[in-house]
C-alpha cells in the first residue's frame, strides 16, 4: 500500500509504516536543515520540499493513506498556548484540505499531548469534526509510547480515520507486556564524545556515526527537577531542543535543595552529560544505520525529538495493515 507522508520530519513515522509493509511514494518536508537527512535515509521516495501551504492534491500522487503529525509547538504546553490562532496551529488545515481532495482509504495524525489541554478543547473538537467532514470515521487516543516497545515515556495523541465507505472504525492496539528501559537501548554505547566548540559536529571522525553531545551549561529551568533516570526506567521525553536532553543514566539521580532547585551530587559531577544524538536516536528507537546528518547538533537532537519513534509507528501501522488487507 501507498502512502503520502506530510510533515515528514526525519522520518520516525515513515519508516515504522515501511517496516509494516507500506511504502512511501512521496512526502513533504518544508525545513531545510532535515532534507539531507531524510534523502539519504529514503533515497526511493520523493521529497516535496515547499511549504503545504503551497502543495495542490494534483502533486500528490495516488495513494491509499496519508501520515503525518501537523506542528506539535502550536499545540505544546511548552508553548505560548495560542493553539489554533497560531499560524502552525492552522496547519492542520492545510492537512485536512488535502485529505478531503485525496480521499485515501485512512489516514493518521500524530500531536504532542497538549491539544488535549482545556484551552484548546473548541480548536480539537473542530479539527476532530473537520476529519468527520472530510468523509472519516475517527479513533483518537492518547497513548504512551513506552507501551510499544519505546525505552522512554512519550505521550502522544494518535487520530487515525478510516474512510467511511470502509465501514470500519480502527481499534487502538494492545499494549505490549514488556516497557524497555535505558539498558536495554544504550547500555552498549561507549566511547560518546562531546560536540565541538560552538556545538559543531564531529562529523566523521565519530566510530559512532552521531554519538555525540551538547556542551555548555545548564539553564535554572532545567536544574529545577531531576533530569536523571536510572538504567532499569524509560528515558523522559526525548525533546526538539539539545539542550533539555535527559542526563545519561551513569550519573546519580540530581539532589534536591529546594522546591525548583537540585544540583549535581558533590563529586560526582563529571558523570553528568547530556545523551548524545545516537543515544537518543536509539530511545526512539531509529536503527543504527539510520544516519542523521548536520553542521550543528542541536538540528540531530531537533530531528530526534520531533519524529515519532519507529516501534511506535510499527505497532500502529502494523494494525492499519491488518485492517486494510
Amino acid at each position: 500500500m501507498k502512502l503520502a507522508s506530510l510533515f515528514t520530519g526525519a522520518g520516525g513515522l515513515d519508516l515504522g509504516f515501511e517496516k509494516a509493509g507500506f511504502h512511501v511514494v512521496w512526502a513533504n518536508e518544508y525545513d531545510s536543515t532535515i532534507w539531507e537527512t531524510f534523502e539519504h535515509n529514503f533515497p526511493k521516495t520523493k521529497l516535496d520540499r515547499r511549504s503545504i501551504v503551497d502543495v495542490s492534491h494534483s502533486d500528490i500522487p495516488k495513494v491509499d493513506g496519508i501520515i503525518g503529525g501537523p506542528p506539535c509547538q502550536s499545540w505544546s504546553e511548552a508553548g505560548a498556548g495560542r493553539g489554533i490562532n497560531d499560524k502552525r496551529g492552522q496547519l492542520f488545515f492545510d492537512y485536512v484540505r488535502l485529505l478531503k481532495e485525496k480521499q485515501p482509504k485512512f489516514f493518521l495524525a500524530e500531536n504532542v499531548s497538549g491539544i488535549l489541554h482545556p484551552k484548546h478543547a473548541d480548536a480539537f473538537n473542530n479539527i476532530i469534526k473537520s476529519f468527520e467532514d472530510a468523509g472519516y470515521v475517527i479513533s483518537w487516543k492518547l497513548l504512551n509510547a513506552n507501551d510499544y516497545d519505546v525505552p522512554e515515556d512519550r505521550l502522544r495523541v494518535i487520530i487515525v480515520g478510516y474512510h467511511k465507505k470502509l465501514k470500519k472504525k480502527f481499534e487502538f492496539p494492545e499494549p505490549q507486556k514488556y516497557k524497555p528501559v535505558l539498558k536495554d537501548a544504550i547500555f552498549d554505547l561507549r566511547l560518546a564524545k562531546p560536540a565541538k566548540e560552538k556545538n559543531k559536529t564531529n562529523g566523521d571522525s565519530l566510530k559512532i556515526p552521531n554519538h555525540e553531545y551538547m556542551i555548555g551549561g545548564f539553564s535554572t529551568i532545567f536544574m529545577s527537577r531531576n533530569r536523571v533516570r536510572s538504567w532499569d526506567e524509560p528515558s523522559f521525553t526525548i525533546q526538539a531542543g539539545g539542550r533539555h536532553a535527559p542526563l545519561h543514566p551513569q550519573a546519580p539521580k540530581m539532589k534536591f535543595v529546594e522546591q525548583n532547585k537540585r544540583i549535581f551530587v558533590p563529586g560526582k559531577e563529571k558523570l553528568y552529560r547530556r545523551l548524545t544524538v545516537r543515544e537518543c536516536a536509539r530511545v526512539q528507537t531509529f536503527p543504527d544505520d539510520f544516519i542523521f546528518k548536520y553542521k550543528d547538533v542541536a538540528n540531530g537532537y531537533k530531528m530526534i525529538g520531533n519524529a515519532v519513534p519507529v516501534n511506535f509507528a510499527y505497532h500502529l501501522a502494523k494494525k492499519i495493515m491488518e485492517d486494510l488487507k
